[in-house]
């Protein structure tokens, strides 16, 4: 009997042990956050309106710890100098009056999704422009309490932010874009912003843009102080780096490939005025197109860019070519003229030879008589032949280099518009060789020393 006695009794104890074991596998520790938020977010017992007290719950200013993540950065405009960003923008602080009991750690936070329900700080981006909210499915946005009393406040966004530009180096240029966070109404005597420890801007991998990179990017603190007091601020420089390989196939190559085709006009004949006049006219207009398509996408500026130098300097050849071809023909037609000229003094010559061996002819049966040694002014054979005698005595003239290439061209008509050609067709491509020389090196040159300037090498 007592050996049955205690085995029933052993038995009804591990009947209850097993059933104390499953109720406690049942409950669930969720269900308990009611009673904590209730406990600790009560009616008379937290007031959102106040803020928290500082460190070690000192009267000092409350410190906000605040962190990014980059998700996506969508458009950077350089006609409205601004750019869109995505982010999710964390905030954490310390609130002693939202502590509580985790229940041995069970209860790890408290999760809100209402961020009226507590103290919150007043932090506004002072460059922003435009900005929302992320609502699908559910509203983007969660708060949670940790037992310490540790708040975290976590939001995605998206926002349009002001970044004025420098375009003197367009579009070899860097623009730093800034993301600025401010606190409204609190002083720093009463809220301090400041940088999460470690890693406080995080961005996404593999991020792309459509002509630009994002170098690198700087944490730094923007306290501004106006007539009501000192306001706690942070920023972020994002360094963008404008892609020039777009530009490169866009509007450097198109514009060499113009000015190039403008010398075509060099290689044809002078007398070949339509063909000239139209190969002109037509680069002229289409480098003036080109001009104003670049322009289109650039705000009016007062400074002059570097795209404009370039497209002024081939717009200037492309209508040089097109005077050089009226020089051209100006010298041509002055040619021509010289020619006519003397060829009309040559014939009157000739008649008063001609008629001078007539009158020669019809005295032949009259007195010989000598002619006088002494020359008779405007007599023509007299002159012709000085004129012979002095080129004889001239001594010869070395010729340089320049006029033995020169020399190689005839001297008859429309010889100086031939040589007018060739001349631009060796000058024209050296100046713009040695045009390109000076523009490649003075902008790489200042586009290296202005991002030794800010900093950020």
């Amino acid at each position: 009997m007592g050996t049955g006695h205690y085995f029933w009794a052993i038995f009804y104890f591990t009947s209850l042990c097993s059933a104390s074991l499953a109720n406690n596998a049942k409950i669930n520790f969720r269900e308990k956050e009611k009673k904590v938020l209730d406990q600790i977010l009560g009616a008379g017992k937290y007031d959102a309106r106040i803020r928290p007290s500082g460190i070690n719950g000192t009267d000092g200013p409350a410190i906000v710890r605040i962190n990014l993540f980059v998700r996506s950065i969508m458009t950077i405009s350089d006609i409205k100098m601004e750019y869109s960003v995505q982010l999710t923008f964390r905030e954490q602080w310390t609130d002693e009056r939202l502590k509580f009991d985790d229940i041995q750690g069970r209860l790890k936070y408290l999760t809100l999704t209402e961020a009226n329900r507590v103290w919150m700080p007043d932090l506004f981006f002072s460059n922003e422009k435009e900005g929302h909210f992320h609502n699908i499915i559910m509203p983007n946005v969660y708060i949670r309490i940790f037992p310490n009393g540790s708040v975290l406040y976590s939001i995605r966004i998206s926002l349009t932010l002001a970044c004025p530009m420098n375009l003197k180096l367009y579009p070899l240029d860097r623009q730093i874009c800034s993301l600025r966070m401010a606190s409204y109404g609190w002083t720093t005597n009463d809220l301090v912003f400041l940088w999460k420890e470690g890693d406080p801007v995080q961005v996404v991998k593999n991020l792309h843009l459509p002509r630009f990179t994002l170098e690198k990017f700087l944490t730094d603190y923007c306290n501004s102080k106006t007539n009501t007091g000192e306001y706690s601020c942070l920023k972020v420089d994002l360094l963008f780096k404008r892609e020039f390989s777009y530009y490169l196939i866009q509007i450097y190559i198109p514009c060499c490939m113009l000015v190039i085709v403008s010398w075509v006009s060099f290689w044809l004949d002078q007398g070949a005025v339509p063909a000239r006049v139209s190969l002109g006219v037509t680069t002229l207009l289409t480098m003036a197109t080109q001009t104003s398509g670049i322009n289109a996408s650039l705000p009016p500026v007062s400074y002059t860019k570097a795209i404009d130098v370039w497209t002024g300097v081939c717009l200037t050849f492309v209508f040089g070519a097109l005077l050089e071809f009226a020089l051209v023909n100006y010298a041509s037609r002055s040619d021509m003229h010289k020619e006519n000229m003397k060829k009309k003094r040559r014939d009157l010559e000739q008649a008063s030879l001609d008629a001078a061996s007539d009158l020669l002819d019809t005295d032949s049966n009259a007195t010989f008589a000598m002619k006088p040694l002494v020359r008779h002014p405007g007599d023509p054979l007299a002159l012709e032949k000085l004129r012979q005698c002095e080129v004889h005595m001239q001594p010869p003239k070395r010729p340089s280099c320049c006029k033995t290439w020169l020399s190689k061209f005839p001297t008859r008509q429309c010889s100086r518009s031939k040589r007018i050609d060739v001349i631009s067709r060796i000058t024209f491509p050296l100046v713009f060789a040695l045009f390109n020389l000076v523009y490649w090196s003075t902008y790489l040159f200042r586009e290296e020393e202005d991002e030794v300037v800010l900093g950020f090498v």
